[in-house]
């Protein structure tokens, strides 16, 4: 005899039946906001709602790519601005992780840096554009440091946090097998914090294109926030609207590469929300 018998009360239990979805379904839903926008946009340029002065409507927009990559404007500004990024991005992630292992996995580093460290973070990044302005002046360092300092802290946080939750049992029976503290690091604490070292990286690259953003404010010359400022000073909303665009793009190809790299060195892991 059943519990349900036994039990009236009782409901038998279904199991829960996790269908697997196909890419390319999964890729048209992800599609369906951006498109929904896009429809949008043109509907509302197309009704007069949404006048060139303050928008201009997607054809526009087609056509002012067209022309900027005609004349070779976009294709250079965009080499500009990610030599920018990538460059403050390498530095930021490199010093980053160096700290992150430093404070998380030795005490004396961890007394010594960390305090200074925390303090620092909560600085906004933006509040040093001047200061960095009077030290290096208005050329490359200025804006390529500013990007070092905003994906600095990220990285440093998700490392440290990720080394000290190491299992210390692991690390303990390491040590008695003779394993030294550099391989040690190397074999068993970036592996076992490649969780925690893969969330700040994804941070890190979405800061990068942050401060990009404002490191080409410093009297910029070259890059896509050169030509947002020439476009600004012509009333190109057009213009304005494909470095916007362009910032987006980036923003969106820096988390598809960090999900690519978690497919790659983790693929021990169910997609976020694949039970649901």
């Amino acid at each position: 005899m059943s519990d349900t018998t036994l039990h009236p009360g009782l409901v038998r239990p279904r199991p829960q039946r996790l269908g697997a979805r196909s890419r390319t379904y999964s890729v048209t839903v992800r599609a369906l906001g951006p498109l929904a926008l896009l429809v949008l946009w043109w509907a509302a340029a197309a009704t007069g709602l949404l006048t060139p002065d303050v928008l201009a409507s997607p054809a526009e927009v087609l056509r002012a790519i067209g022309e900027l990559w005609g004349n070779g404007q976009l294709s250079d500004a965009l080499t500009t601005s990610l030599t920018r990024s990538g460059l403050g991005l390498l530095i930021g992630l490199a010093a980053g992780l160096t700290l992150g292992i430093t404070t998380g996995f030795t005490r004396l580093g961890d007394e010594l840096l960390d305090s200074s460290l925390q303090t620092l973070r909560t600085i906004p990044f933006l509040s040093l554009v001047p200061l960095f302005m009077v030290w290096f002046g208005i050329n490359e360092t200025a804006k390529i440091l500013l990007i070092a300092v905003a994906t600095t802290f990220p990285m440093y946080v998700s490392t440290s946090s990720g080394v000290r939750n190491t299992d210390p049992k692991l690390i303990e029976a390491m040590r008695s097998f003779g394993m030294g503290r550099l391989a040690l690091v190397r074999e068993v604490v970036l592996p076992g914090a490649l969780p925690s070292l893969l969330a700040g990286l994804r941070l890190s690259m979405t800061l990068s294109v942050i401060a990009l953003i404002a490191a080409e404010e410093i009297n910029a010359t070259a890059g896509i926030g050169y030509l947002m400022s020439q476009a600004q000073s012509y009333a190109r909303t057009d213009i304005l609207a494909v470095c916007i665009l362009v910032y987006g793009l980036l923003g969106l190809t820096a988390d598809i590469v960090v999900r690519l790299l978690e497919r790659v060195l983790m693929p021990w892991r169910t997609p976020q929300g694949a039970a649901r």
